[in-house]
């Protein structure tokens, strides 16, 4: 059992931090409590449906974000931004949709990332089909 220490608002009124503590070894811990979007449905491309993954999504764009500039943070406000956005009187989204907006959104935040997640999202044909990104997002 644990006991709430402290609770508060946070990102915006999005979410609940709690601070717990353990009844019988008194540690202390930190927990988000997040509105969970589980009634939001991803159409795939192949037109297959499947529930929307905040945590699958987190962890593309973190593979993106490797060894860049960014922080969890920044990570949480991007998702919370986009979730919002995609939940707007909404129950389905579509994957290509999530795609493009996490590029918009990574593009502002760190030009690598976007390149690293659009090469994946966008599966380039071949090199130069890359290299003509590239050129866009620095001329």
């Amino acid at each position: 059992m644990t006991s709430v220490v402290d609770s508060r608002l946070t990102e915006d009124g999005r979410a609940i931090r709690r601070r717990r503590e353990c009844d019988k070894c008194h540690h202390r811990f930190t927990t988000f409590e997040r509105q969970e979007l589980a009634s939001m449905i991803v159409v795939k491309r192949d037109g297959t449906r499947e529930p929307y993954s905040r945590s699958k999504l987190e962890r593309g764009v973190w593979i993106a974000c490797t060894k860049r500039p960014i922080t969890q943070k920044d990570i949480d406000d991007m998702l919370n931004k986009l979730e919002e956005k995609w939940s707007a009187n909404k129950e389905e989204v579509a994957s290509t949709t999530i795609g493009k907006d996490v590029m918009t959104a990574l593009k502002k935040l760190d030009e690598v990332a976007y390149i690293r997640f659009a090469s994946v999202h966008r599966e380039f044909k071949d090199v130069e089909e890359f290299k003509e990104e590239l050129g866009r997002l620095f001329h």
